[in-house]
């Protein structure tokens, strides 16, 4: 429930390709008449989540409702792109009620929550909660984290080393912020492997009263998402931060950047050529769209590691250049020119 009339504000965050997206447009689809504001933040030029969002054809969605900072980490630019962004939602003459705020996979939450203390924004806006959503299938292949045994057999026997993985730490810091924790793609795990991700979820997690939910396709009721009343911007102590000391994010662990095709006459061909790439270049995370010639919509591709996934999402228009384009994203010191050229092979 909003606090005596504030608009509830919900952070979706979670690592790349994890579900946020699906999710929302899952929300988006049950909104049963609720004026839903959606702020998209992405890490890359090519904005493909609004994309996704704008091409979902669902009754209701406006494009004025979905607004996207992209090229940025928000939780580096809460200052210059989130709060004139928040301040133009609440301005409206008809302000939403509720705003749904989807952080880009490499973004921290802490900031963003305690941005929400910001005088102008306080008065009008509580975080009703923070939801993180978990790659099931990651998780279980250990993507996030190395083996802890051996890590802390070396914090043992040294101290001052630090052997976190900057994959691991953005994990964590999600994980730390959550009110609720999504646990996706379930479909992909045996219950075995789903009871061992469960209980590594739950021992990470610093506060008790996190609900941990397992779904599939990130299909969650929104009478479960929204209305948490968390109070998240008043309960900042509980969510502990590697960067509490003052010590900056710095994304220059990762890297971006947009490749663009000509037109795709075989999307099957290019997927496998893609998970090669993955393979052979430790790519994080592929995603875009395609130009199938003869096709009269567009081709969304959705890569996370070796997994991809891909659909026909809206018609093209008829005034609108079509085009391929792909957003691959990695670790700092991708081979851009190596990756592209496998990329574009015939």
């Amino acid at each position: 429930m909003a606090q005596l009339g504030k608009i509830p504000a919900t952070v979706i965050t979670g690592f790349l390709g994890a579900g946020k997206t699906t999710m929302i447009r899952n929300m988006l689809e049950n909104a049963n008449g609720k004026r839903i504001a959606l702020i998209i933040n992405e890490f890359g030029d090519l904005g493909v989540d609004r994309g996704i969002i704008n091409g979902c054809g669902i009754e209701g969605c406006a494009e004025d409702d979905v607004v996207e900072l992209a090229n940025g980490c928000i939780c580096c630019t809460v200052a210059d792109d989130f709060l004139p962004t928040i301040r133009g939602l609440i301005d409206r003459e008809t302000p939403p009620d509720h705003i749904v705020i989807e952080t880009s996979g490499l973004a921290l939450p802490k900031p963003l929550v305690k941005a929400f203390n910001w005088p102008e924004v306080r008065s009008r806006v509580t975080v009703d909660g923070v939801v993180a959503v978990l790659d099931g299938a990651a998780l279980r292949d250990g993507l996030f984290a190395h083996d802890h045994h051996a890590v802390q057999a070396q914090r043992e026997a040294d101290e001052n080393l630090d052997h976190e993985s900057p994959l691991e730490e953005l994990f964590e810091e999600q994980l730390h912020c959550a009110d609720m924790v999504v646990l996706n793609k379930t479909d992909l795990l045996t219950d075995e492997e789903r009871a061992k991700v469960e209980a590594d979820i739950r021992a990470e997690l610093k506060k008790s009263s996190v609900k941990i939910i397992a779904t599939e396709h990130s299909r969650v009721e929104n009478a479960i998402l929204l209305g948490l009343g968390a109070a998240a911007e008043d309960d900042l102590d509980s969510r502990p931060s590697h960067h509490d000391d003052g010590h900056e994010h710095d994304h220059d662990d990762f890297e971006s950047f947009v490749v663009s095709l000509d037109a795709v006459n075989d999307p099957a061909d290019l997927e496998k050529r893609l998970i090669d790439i993955v393979r052979q270049y430790d790519v994080l995370r592929i995603k875009g769209f395609l130009d199938i010639p003869g096709k009269p919509m567009r081709h969304v591709v959705q890569g996370v590691g070796e997994r991809f996934q891909r659909y026909f999402d809206r018609p093209w228009a008829e005034a609108e250049n079509r085009r391929s384009e792909l957003v691959v994203i990695g670790l700092h010191g991708l081979d851009r020119a190596a990756i592209e050229a496998a990329i574009k092979a015939a």
